[in-house]
């Protein structure tokens, strides 16, 4: 299941780079993530270890590992996905006129056996309306924290 949401953020691609790889802040933005930690011991670049605590309708979850894969600032930043959810999400930031025009895929599939094909189908617009509702909460994000000083 592929799901592609953008939306422009108001800041240079350094400065939106620098807000989304604030990995313990994501929470504040992405809706599905109760909390992130980092669990390498390098915070930047390619093999960076990630556990989200994910809820889903605001209940907890589970915990999903995730690696950086590719990591190419200000530009690229892919992960992998590697619990109930498998797969890869792929942020892209492209300067434009008022900003950066941040790119969020993900291309995943469900990990439960029989009904995962199902399950990813009837969970493709509900992962859709929550990427549209973290972009919103991000961009209101980046102007709540004002420009890099």
């Amino acid at each position: 299941m592929r799901v592609e949401r953008e939306i422009v953020l108001p800041v240079p691609p350094a400065e939106a780079w620098s807000v989304l790889t604030d990995w313990e802040r994501q929470a504040d933005w992405m809706l599905d993530a109760n909390r992130v930690d980092v669990r390498s011991a390098r915070r930047q670049g390619v093999g960076v270890r990630l556990v989200v605590r994910t809820r889903v309708l605001g209940v907890f979850a589970f915990d999903e590992p995730i690696e950086v894969v590719a990591w190419e600032p200000p530009a690229r930043l892919e992960i992998r996905h590697g619990s109930v959810v498998v797969g890869i999400g792929v942020w892209t930031l492209d300067a434009t006129e008022g900003g950066t025009t941040f790119g969020w895929s993900e291309d995943v599939r469900l990990r439960v056996p029989l009904v995962g094909g199902l399950a990813a189908r009837l969970y493709r617009p509900v992962l859709r309306w929550l990427m549209g509702r973290s972009l919103a909460a991000l961009r209101r994000h980046v102007i709540a924290i004002g420009p890099v000083r």
